[in-house]
């Protein structure tokens, strides 16, 4: 095979590098500070990172295949919180952590079918549909929980994000592993599968997939379902961080994380997209918080910060994609 064949296309390189780039020089902007340098640069730190990392990271999972596949879900946060309070409320009705556990994605995947076949089914636009969710899923929080915090007694799973040894790397929490360890089979799942074929078939060209004999409406179905499942494993690592269901948290996560998988090479448009480039996305995203508190920055400053990423990653993919037509 010819050095032709092997190289990569610059915006094939682009995606596969970028998101590295992208990690790099945000750990390299906040080390340039003397004063923060040493508190940042710590294995310590580096843990608190890889935790904050944790919900945002098992987000993008889901919402990974959502926009690979041509959709987009802003109803994650509020998802976050209502499986949340489920989890709490199931184990304050004296539910073992077992059954708090698939009591929790089953609401998780309960959302994801009714987005899946209002979408897929109904054929209606996913913006519209999981906007009119997220007030839905934040509204049953609140009902199911009185608008109050749900604080259940300690169980095993408080353990699995629980911060132990504060002052070294390891151990990491089981739910950084458990990260991992998903983002490995989705990889998979995304390369070497029909289905993952599928997920990028119908982002690509749905009226093609469809016309190719896949089964679009099924298939998006499936893909919202598997992706509820996923933001109710987040609601689950969120009671974890936590210890208590609130129906008010994760407001405005849905952002993070579709910035996360914009960020990590996946396209709005659709088609394009990866598992490891969303995951890095995800790092990116909680080194820029955890690396503006080192540096004393307030709230306000972080948002404004977060946004203009946004709006850079948004920009970086209409240039892939005018690069990729030319």
């Amino acid at each position: 095979m010819s050095a032709s064949h092997r190289t990569l296309p610059p915006s094939r390189l682009l995606n596969v590098l970028g998101p590295w780039f992208g990690l790099l020089l945000v750990i390299g902007l906040f080390s340039l500070s003397n004063e923060v340098r040493p508190y940042f640069l710590t294995g310590a730190n580096f843990k608190i990172v890889l935790i904050q990392t944790v919900i945002v990271a098992i987000g993008t999972l889901g919402m990974t295949l959502i926009i690979v596949s041509g959709g987009i879900d802003l109803s994650v946060g509020s998802v976050v919180a209502l499986t949340s309070v489920v989890g709490a409320t199931a184990l304050v009705k004296g539910c073992s952590p077992l059954v708090a556990v698939a009591l929790t994605l089953a609401a998780g995947a309960g959302i994801g079918l009714i987005n899946g076949l209002t979408i897929g089914g109904l054929r209606m636009m996913p913006f519209i549909v999981t906007l009119g969710m997220m007030g839905v899923a934040r509204g049953a929080a609140k009902w199911l929980s009185g608008s109050q915090t749900v604080n259940p007694p300690e169980t095993r799973i408080n353990n699995v994000m629980a911060l132990t040894d504060p002052t070294h790397l390891f151990p990491l929490p089981s739910g950084v592993w458990i990260t991992v360890g998903l983002a490995a089979v989705m990889a998979l799942v995304m390369r070497e599968t029909v289905f993952g074929r599928y997920v990028f078939a119908i982002g690509a060209n749905e009226t093609a997939a469809r016309l190719s004999g896949i089964r679009v409406r099924v298939q998006k179905i499936i893909i919202y379902v598997v992706a509820g499942i996923f933001f109710g494993l987040a609601g689950l690592m969120q009671l974890s961080r936590l210890t208590q269901g609130d129906p008010t948290v994760a407001i405005g996560l849905e952002l993070d994380i579709i910035a996360a998988v914009v960020i990590g090479g996946a396209s709005l448009s659709g088609g394009t997209g990866s598992i490891l480039g969303s995951m890095i996305g995800a790092l990116i995203m909680a080194v820029l918080r955890n690396g503006s508190n080192q540096m004393g920055w307030p709230t306000y400053v972080q948002e404004i910060i977060i946004g203009v990423v946004i709006i850079i990653a948004v920009g970086l993919d209409k240039l892939r994609q005018s690069r990729m037509k030319t």
